[in-house]
């Protein structure tokens, strides 16, 4: 089986390949050696710049299209977006950018570029596909004599390679915002992580530009940090960082006087109704129509099997007529369709939002927010995340009744409502920061990074 070498995968910060990288090859895989001359490091931003310069002339040379083939695929995409989290400088000269690309169908492929150059004049010298609507083609696994990187298929590649850290997880999380342009009233709306008895959380410390205050909704007890602001705190920066330590979460009790009722209600986004029981019915079928967690299972199996993992089109909403309608999305949309199916049936379920550690690489960014849910079944609230069961199939079976433990829960629940709230009315849900200037909503540029805290 092929290896890459220790040195490129050292470069990485602790294999970035592992996150965004995959083979079939496109062009042949050039040798690599150790620079002999260390040079300045080449900004990100001139990483971002290279690659997207490349892509573009590529496509328009090929009228519009850009065009990747090997011995199994052919392929004609448009880009989606390129993923600034995993831009890295891999030594002199050579540079690593992964990228959203989707075809005319609507499939999105994550591919990997490498360059070479300067920062000013970039080639790619290797084009690798990586994954095909959010499911790799194989993973890697480090060999602990030499310390190189081979691949593994899918189908042999154990639990901490597909994103599960079993029992406990240690990490510090770093949540960042960056100001926009501020010309009106600005407010700010972030959610504070909480303990709970899966996760114990302490901040490390938090920098903010003006005087802060901390709000709790009324319904789910969430806590946010609420700012207001104005022209003087343009450009600012918000941080947060949280030390977290956090336990693999199995099925567990209700708390004693619980009320299940909110459960079964709809949301905004989220209806209970008709055509959301006649589905679940559909999907239930001649199942043991008493038993909830049989139910459960069965709509659990219906979502995996019908709706597919694209960041393409309306998604990150959480709209489960959406999910129902478009059958893609991301975690959002699969977990909302979820709890409309599972409600409409009686099973209580809900939602809850943070984000998941790798658990292929010991520090680094975060490609965003992710989120799961839970449903109540035999007396205990069951975890789920369908769309990482759907991206790892292997893993399906341990997904229902399991969340690892390489995750951060920020907030939980839909239809947050604080007070102050803002202008637009109740929070859909809480990950990224809710930001208004004059009663308009803005997004602020938000990143997340960690740092695992590895036991010796």
């Amino acid at each position: 089986m092929k290896t890459v070498s220790y040195f490129i995968v050292f470069l990485l910060n602790s294999l970035i390949f592992i996150s965004c990288n995959a083979e079939n090859s496109v062009e042949k895989e050039p040798e690599t050696t150790i620079p002999k001359a260390k040079t300045e490091k080449v900004p990100i931003e001139k990483i971002e710049e290279g690659i997207r310069q490349y892509i573009t002339e590529t496509t328009e040379k090929s009228g519009g299209i850009f065009n990747i083939v090997d011995d199994t695929l052919d392929l004609n995409l448009r880009l989606v977006r390129v993923h600034t989290e995993y831009l890295s400088h891999l030594g002199q000269g050579s540079f690593f950018a992964c990228v959203d690309l989707a075809d005319e169908k609507g499939d999105v492929y994550d591919v990997d570029f490498f360059l070479e150059g300067t920062a000013d004049s970039m080639n790619v010298v290797r084009t690798n596909v990586h994954k095909l609507n959010g499911k790799p083609f194989y993973s890697w696994r480090q060999n602990k004599e030499d310390k190189t990187w081979e691949r593994v298929p899918m189908e042999n590649a154990g639990g901490d390679l597909l994103g599960v850290v079993e029992g406990e997880d240690e990490f510090e999380f770093y949540y960042t915002v960056e100001l926009p342009e501020i010309d009106g009233e600005g407010r700010v709306w972030i959610p504070i992580a909480q303990s709970d008895p899966f996760q114990t959380i302490e901040i490390l410390s938090l920098n903010v530009p003006t005087k802060e205050q901390y709000l709790t909704d009324d319904q789910f007890n969430n806590k946010s940090l609420y700012l207001e602001l104005d022209e003087s705190h343009s450009h600012k920066e918000i941080s947060i960082a949280y030390r977290v330590q956090r336990l693999e979460k199995n099925p567990y009790p209700a708390e004693d006087g619980e009320s299940l009722e909110q459960y079964l209600k709809s949301n905004t986004l989220i209806p209970v109704d008709d055509r959301f029981k006649e589905i679940a019915l559909t999907a239930i079928g001649n199942k043991t129509k008493n038993d909830p967690l049989i139910k459960a299972r069965a709509l659990y199996d219906y979502v995996i099997d019908s709706v597919k993992y694209i960041k393409a089109g309306t998604y990150g909403t959480g709209d489960a007529v959406y999910a129902c309608d478009a059958q893609s999305g991301n975690c959002t949309e699969f977990h909302s369709f979820f709890i409309a199916l599972a409600r409409s049936v009686g099973i209580p379920a809900r939602f809850a939002i943070g984000a998941s550690i790798p658990s292929d690489r010991n520090e680094g960014g975060i490609d965003g927010y992710h989120c799961w849910a839970e449903f109540y079944a035999e007396g205990k609230w069951w975890p789920v995340d369908i769309s990482e069961a759907n991206k790892y199939t292997a893993l399906a079976t341990y997904y229902f009744g399991h969340h690892g433990a390489n995750r951060i829960e920020l907030s939980h629940g839909r239809d947050l409502n604080f007070n102050p709230g803002p202008a637009s009315g109740n929070i859909n849900f809480m990950a990224y920061p809710i930001m208004e200037i004059d009663e308009f909503i803005v997004r602020p540029k938000t990143t997340f990074t960690y740092e695992r805290k590895v036991k010796t």
